[in-house]
């Protein structure tokens, strides 16, 4: 099971099965997933035999050794046949015409066409069948006639042909589709495990439990996702998230299984089993994308359903008809009808989406974008806004000091600082967690610490009455003065949080906290105004702030103060005023504005697994010029999948003339369909090829 067209024959196959209540099918892996009560099962494999097909069963744990790729059975068959097609040939022009000679071609010719084409007769056998004319049913149809006239030296070669390009564009499609599946050969097949005794032992890496400590030394790849518990590293984690700079990680971080721990050793507590990492879960998305049709894909598919039996009718035509119109013998006419089915095999018409499809799912998987379906891969493209959410995506998500102020001329700034870190430091709110990070570790001696909700904390430290709160906290206590409020009025415009330190007659110090803007965003914003895409910031955050971010990143417009029912309905908006929208997002707040948008993308680094589900395409490095990346992907995907439609029909276009009014033979009628198929696949191959610099500015 190669291509969508045979997908479609087992659909057709199964449908007089009673009690088949679905099918799934997963191309990449050739996998077809039946829907059915277990009694039905024998039917239903029986009707896929019957349809041509060699079905076999999967483990639970994958498919059955072989199974992935019957490309590689059967070559010492091919191999044979082809020698034996070519001695037909050889015995054909050159041995004396006698019957013995005649006889011995005529064997050799047969034991050719059995040993390369006996899968394509039983398909194309099972097809007519069903009176359905599929590219199997023409092969069928063009070798035995063409054996039948007399000329099976050339029956012969065409089939064995046929079936070294069926092998030729297995492989290629095997190589899009062993793209992502090389991913898990990174992952290690064992884990250096920590045992009750407190001795390590290495063991499989299925083997290994949840909340097993696992140690990592340097240089080793990280067997399975987990949260380090002991040591300081740096990873590299691009086959996760794309990037190939090494993450620093230290206590409390997680780590991904497959990725590189890079300098210091390590040793973690298991989170996910080896069958539900990160990296098991990305390639289990791509196989089940590229089960999915692209919008083209299903447009070529419905084109080649009229297309072939259109063939076959022509050619009917030119058999019956020539001899009337043209003047030709009966040979000639059905000789040219026979090479005509030949070239119109439809085989590079079908497989130039699947292909191309493939390659660029591939390609962007690589680069840490995981794209669910072809659908999206293909229609990014026509994205003409963007909405994006603020905390996470656009902003770092964490409160940063980003300035602070002294005020107090009598006291020293090291003093008013030491005091601002020790009280902040007494503290479990963000804020004073961000205020107490920035600041140099403070030391003193606290006393009747008290916690001062919603306006801050206070204390007296060394002897000294202090307070550490919000801007109402200091009006209240009468100490706000006209410079203080012109102050905080100019951090309050850039959306920041504003914490002043107060002691009992004057405010000694100002610190403002923001939610600091990722390096990335404002390139992000760039790259995706040149691309022709609006951005809208979308955010529960007050509108000053929201105003305040969107004019530093570059966004073109921003709303705040957005429930997650107000951003479903600011994306409506959005598809009413600009066409096609995404929304970008990482909370469960914006699960349904993503599920509501054209093309949703969740940032996976940081983001729910509930947004992730809702969402088409994961960013999982959380980098957002990954989505004018994945915009780029799409047009180059776009371009190739036009280039091979063109070519497909326009290779097929002038031997189909020549076939007709022209000396094409048999020979140059499998040449076409196999040059034709091949220019396709490796047109479309090209996109794996596609990195950095392919998707850059």
């Amino acid at each position: 099971m190669d291509c969508a067209a045979e997908e479609s024959e087992i659909r057709r196959a199964l449908a007089p099965v009673a009690g088949v209540r679905g099918l799934s099918f997963q191309l990449g892996a050739r996998i077809v997933t039946i829907d059915a009560p277990e009694a039905l099962i024998p039917e239903a494999l029986l009707a896929i035999r019957k349809a041509g097909f060699d079905p076999q069963p999967v483990a639970n744990d994958g498919p059955a050794p072989g199974a992935i790729a019957p490309v590689s059975r059967g070559l010492w068959r091919l191999g044979f046949g082809l020698a034996l097609a070519i001695a037909a040939e050889l015995l054909a022009f050159f041995a004396p015409e006698t019957l013995a000679f005649k006889v011995l071609g005529m064997a050799l010719a047969a034991a050719a066409i059995g040993l390369a084409g006996l899968s394509t007769y039983k398909k194309g056998l099972a097809a007519l069948r069903r009176g359905q004319f599929n590219i199997n049913a023409l092969m069928a149809v063009a070798v035995t006639g063409a054996f039948l006239i007399g000329q099976w030296p050339e029956a012969a070669m065409v089939m064995a042909l046929y079936a070294i390009a069926e092998l030729i564009e297995g492989r290629a499609l095997d190589r899009a589709r062993n793209a992502i599946k090389s991913l898990l050969d990174l992952a290690p097949d064992t884990a250096e495990v920590r045992e009750a005794g407190g001795d390590w032992k290495e063991i499989a890496a299925t083997e290994v439990a949840l909340e097993t400590i696992v140690r990592v030394k340097p240089g080793a790849r990280v067997p399975l996702d987990g949260v380090i518990t002991a040591g300081n590293t740096a990873i590299n984690q691009a086959p996760v998230t794309g990037e190939s700079i090494p993450v620093d990680k230290a206590p409390g971080d997680p780590v991904f299984a497959g990725t590189i721990n890079d300098t210091g050793m390590i040793e973690m507590r298991v989170t996910a089993a080896a069958n539900n990492t990160t990296l098991a879960r990305i390639i289990d998305a791509v196989e089940k994308a590229q089960g999915s049709r692209a919008p083209t894909q299903q447009f070529v598919d419905r084109f080649a359903a009229i297309y072939t039996p259109a063939i076959f009718a022509l050619a009917v035509a030119v058999a019956l008809l020539t001899p009337w119109l043209m003047d030709w013998t009966w040979s000639q006419s059905l000789y040219k009808a026979l090479v005509l089915l030949v070239i119109a095999c439809p085989c590079a018409l079908v497989i130039a989406t699947p292909v191309t499809v493939v390659s660029g799912l591939a390609a962007a998987a690589r680069r840490g974008i995981l794209i669910k379906g072809g659908i999206y891969l293909e229609g990014a493209h026509k994205l003409k806004a963007i909405a994006l959410d603020k905390t996470g995506t656009i902003t770092e998500g964490k409160p940063k000091l980003v300035a602070t102020e002294t005020l107090a001329k009598e006291v020293s700034e090291e003093s008013v600082l030491r005091w601002a870190a020790v009280l902040a430091g007494q503290s479990d709110h963000p804020v004073s967690k961000a205020i107490a990070q920035g600041l140099a570790k403070g030391e003193g001696d606290v006393q009747e610490f008290t916690a001062l909700p919603g306006r801050g904390v206070r204390a007296s430290v060394d002897g000294q009455t202090l307070v550490l709160g919000n801007h109402r906290l200091i009006e209240e206590r009468n100490q706000c003065s006209p410079d203080i409020e012109a102050r905080l009025a100019v951090h309050e415009a850039e959306g920041r949080s504003v914490t002043l330190l107060a002691s009992e007659t004057q405010v000694l110090a100002i610190f403002a906290v923001a939610d600091t803007i990722k390096d990335s965003s404002r390139e992000a914003l760039t790259e995706l105004h040149a691309l022709g895409v609006s951005s809208v910031m979308l955010t529960g955050d007050n509108t000053a702030t929201a105003k305040s971010i969107a004019r530093q990143a570059g966004i073109d417009d921003a709303r705040g103060d957005l429930l997650p029912e107000d951003k479903l309905t600011a994306i409506e908006e959005m598809q009413e005023r600009y066409g096609l929208t995404a929304m970008t997002g990482d909370g469960i707040n914006d699960a349904p504005a993503l599920a509501r948008s054209d093309m949703g993308f969740a940032m996976g680094g940081a983001g729910t697994d509930t947004a992730m589900e809702a969402a088409d395409v994961v960013i999982m490095n959380d980098d957002l010029r990954r989505i004018p990346e994945t915009i780029r992907l799409s047009r180059r995907t776009r371009t190739v999948l036009l280039q091979n439609i063109v070519l497909a029909l326009g290779v097929k276009s002038v031997f189909l003339v020549l076939a007709i009014f022209g000396s094409a033979t048999m020979w140059m009628a499998i040449f076409a369909d196999m040059g034709a198929s091949l220019l396709v696949i490796f047109n479309g191959l090209r996109l794996l090829r596609s990195g950095s610099k392919d998707l850059g500015k």
